[in-house]
């Protein structure tokens, strides 16, 4: 017999997630190399506050590097705005929310829709992956950039909800950092109200990326969430408690 092979994404919470609540919606967009494992924690506490609430697995994400490696920037966004034209035919209120690169495409679709509001969460306006910068340059040479050794602080996530790739395909650096230069240019197109949320000990972007977005954007309403020692994907940390508080309490504020 061959071996069984353990697909790691074939569980609950790495599946796209939807909660029908109140007419206030919220998208959830997980991050690069990530997957809706990411976001659900968060999910769940916002569904159970009666928010309806959409999450997804982005193209190439949730399978295997491999179909990582079909897809490209355009493709991701696409999906983005597609989810949340399907969320704002449902509700009178909508909200994108995203973390790392899903904060970033938050803000794109931010800057192409008319959503509500906007909740970049560990949004990089640039990265601190030496490799990042050069990836059109490693691509021939390295087919595959792995992530580093977990850090001290990624106790500090939940095992359970943490589950995305363990690498990338090399060339796919370079679909990010075109996402972020595209971000960047049109902040100020942005002009819905926009919450930032951002650790002081977020090791992979940054650290100005949250204040940089709330200077260039040309909204009324900004606020920012600066969390204490927890790692890039926050969300399932042991300040989900603060992060959903202060999503919560903000959602309730742009309703009024």
């Amino acid at each position: 017999m061959e071996p069984t092979t353990v697909n790691i994404f074939d569980r609950d919470v790495c599946k796209p997630y939807f909660h029908q609540g109140s007419d206030h919606g919220i998208l959830l967009i997980h991050g690069f190399t990530g997957s809706a494992s990411h976001m659900r924690k968060l999910a769940d506490v916002l569904a159970q506050r009666g928010y309806t609430v959409q999450s997804l697995n982005l193209p190439g994400h949730a399978t295997t590097e491999e179909d990582m490696g079909k897809a490209d920037w355009k493709i991701w966004l696409q999906a983005a705005k597609e989810a949340t034209l399907e969320l704002m035919n449902k509700c009178e209120t909508t909200t994108v929310c995203g973390l790392s690169m899903g904060g970033v495409l938050a803000l794109l679709v931010a800057e192409q829709m008319k959503v509500d509001a906007c909740i970049p969460i560990s949004a990089p306006m640039a990265v601190q992956n030496r490799f990042m910068p050069l990836a059109g340059i490693l691509a021939p040479l390295y087919k595959r950039i792995a992530w580093g050794e977990p850090t001290e602080r990624m106790k500090l996530l939940d095992q359970e909800y943490d589950f995305g790739y363990s690498g990338f395909p090399t060339k796919k650096a370079a679909d990010l950092s075109h996402l972020i230069k595209l971000a960047r240019r049109n902040l100020f197109n942005i002009t819905c109200p926009t919450l930032c949320i951002q650790s002081d000990t977020d090791e992979s972007i940054w650290k100005k990326s949250a204040d940089y977005i709330l200077q260039n954007i040309d909204s009324e309403v900004k606020q920012k969430l600066w969390l204490s020692g927890v790692p890039h994907v926050c969300t399932i940390s042991t300040e989900l408690p603060a992060i959903a508080n202060t999503i919560d309490n903000f959602m309730q504020k742009i309703a009024e």
